[in-house]
């Protein structure tokens, strides 16, 4: 698969929750992030090229806000090296500015540092 990442890929040491807006079931967990993407480790595998929309919680030290809305595209799926869950791939298309900066706050204070 061709690297077509803007920015560097940070794991996480927080896993937000992640909901499907439209059932309000929790499809999985975000374990990497960019201002532009994330992987969401699940139990069961999702479809590629199907537009969610999603709500993510907030850390209580990174906003007042619960949780932030967007958009996102699945983009690939592969089975995560514990055979009990699945790494699936989203590119985030529609999301609010003020939201961007939010991820990015998380990204700072939870994301594992380069070595």
């Amino acid at each position: 698969m061709d690297e077509r990442r803007k920015f560097k890929r940070r794991y996480l040491m927080y896993y937000s929750r992640v909901f499907d807006r439209r059932t309000g079931r929790v499809i999985g967990y975000i374990v990497d992030l960019t201002p532009d993407g994330a992987m969401i480790i699940s139990e069961d595998p999702i479809d590629q090229n199907i537009s969610f929309r999603l709500r993510m919680d907030m850390p209580e030290d990174i906003s007042d806000k619960e949780f932030i809305d967007f958009e996102a595209m699945s983009v690939w799926c592969r089975k995560d090296v514990d055979p009990h869950f699945w790494d699936n791939g989203f590119h985030l298309t529609d999301i609010l500015e003020e939201d961007i900066h939010l991820i990015e706050r998380m990204i700072a204070e939870y994301g594992f540092r380069d070595s």
